[in-house]
């Protein structure tokens, strides 16, 4: 049940992010492009996002547990550090420089494109660096 409600979820999300054309890097550069051909409808489509997400997780989390799990897996940190910071910086600028998110690239994959092909392993060349480095660092932090 849970791998038919994966599925579910994820042709909705890429139904929705290939009809609202976030999988179209142009319309993503453009929506950068603040003083030559911007186009807005990036700023309605993640306001829509931030709406639903806002009323989805006030009605999801006053139920008791979620449907498919033993319990939510909501973040407890709330503090800003370093690697989140320096995250969200990578993942901004990439984003503005690609005109893909990871979010728009999967669906975009079905294009069969090359710069989505292209895209797609510079993201995991990235994340498999990132872990790479991250066990490096809580090594040498256990070291001393």
């Amino acid at each position: 049940m849970r791998i038919l409600a994966s599925y579910l979820i994820g042709l909705v999300f890429g139904v929705g992010i290939s009809i609202s054309g976030m999988a179209n890097p142009a319309k993503v550069l453009n929506f950068f492009d603040l003083f030559g051909t911007w186009d807005p409808s990036l700023a309605f489509v993640m306001g829509g996002a931030v709406v639903t997400a806002f009323i989805g997780y006030r009605y999801a989390l006053k139920r008791p547990k979620p449907i498919l799990e033993g319990r939510f897996q909501l973040p407890t940190r709330r503090d800003l550090d370093r690697p989140l910071i320096l995250g969200s910086a990578t993942f901004g600028v990439g984003w503005g420089i690609a005109g893909f998110c990871p979010g728009g690239a999967i669906p975009a994959l079905g294009t069969g494109r090359t710069e989505v092909v292209l895209f797609m392993a510079a993201l995991l060349a990235g994340i498999l660096t990132a872990k790479t480095l991250q066990r490096r660092r809580a090594s040498r932090l256990a070291a001393t």
